[in-house]
C-alpha cells in the first residue's frame, strides 16, 4: 500500500521523504520500510561488547554495584558516552583493517571508560545512601 509506505516514511524522515516524492532521487531504488528495519537491525556500535564484557569482568572489584542490575546497566551507559561512536555492521571488516596498535589502543580506552564509570557510578551511589 503506497499511502501506508509514505506515511511510515514521512514519519520517519520528512525532509527526505520529501525529496524522494518531488522526484529529485529518480532512478535510485527506495528502501522499504520494512528492508530498512531489516537492514538497520545489523548496525551497532563497536564498543558496546567490550563494554558490556569489561563491565561484567569488573564488576566483582565494585561490591557496592555488583549485586545491581540497574547500577550495572548505568556504568555501561557512562562508559559507552566516554567512548566516541563506532557504527559497524559486521565485526569481521572492522576486524580486518584495523592494526594490532589500534586494536590495543582500543582495548585500553575501554578499560579506561569502564574504570571511570565504575568510579563515577559507585561515588554517586555511596552519596545516595548517605543522604
Amino acid at each position: 500500500n503506497r499511502a501506508q509506505r509514505v506515511t511510515d516514511c514521512t514519519l520517519r524522515q520528512p525532509a527526505v521523504c520529501a525529496a524522494a516524492r518531488s522526484g529529485r532521487y529518480r532512478g535510485v531504488p527506495r528502501l522499504e520500510p520494512a528492508a530498512m528495519n531489516d537492514a538497520l537491525t545489523t548496525v551497532r556500535n563497536h564498543h558496546e561488547a567490550a563494554v558490556f564484557e569489561a563491565v561484567a569482568a569488573l564488576a566483582p572489584r565494585f561490591p557496592v554495584l555488583a549485586d545491581d542490575p540497574e547500577l550495572l546497566a548505568d556504568v555501561a551507559c557512562v562508559a559507552l558516552n566516554r567512548l566516541p561512536p563506532r557504527y559497524i555492521r559486521h565485526v569481521v571488516d572492522l576486524r580486518f583493517y584495523q592494526s594490532d596498535q589500534q586494536r590495543a589502543d582500543h582495548a585500553q580506552a575501554v578499560d579506561a571508560a569502564v574504570m571511570h564509570a565504575f568510579e563515577f557510578v559507585q561515588a554517586r551511589a555511596l552519596m545516595g545512601a548517605r543522604t
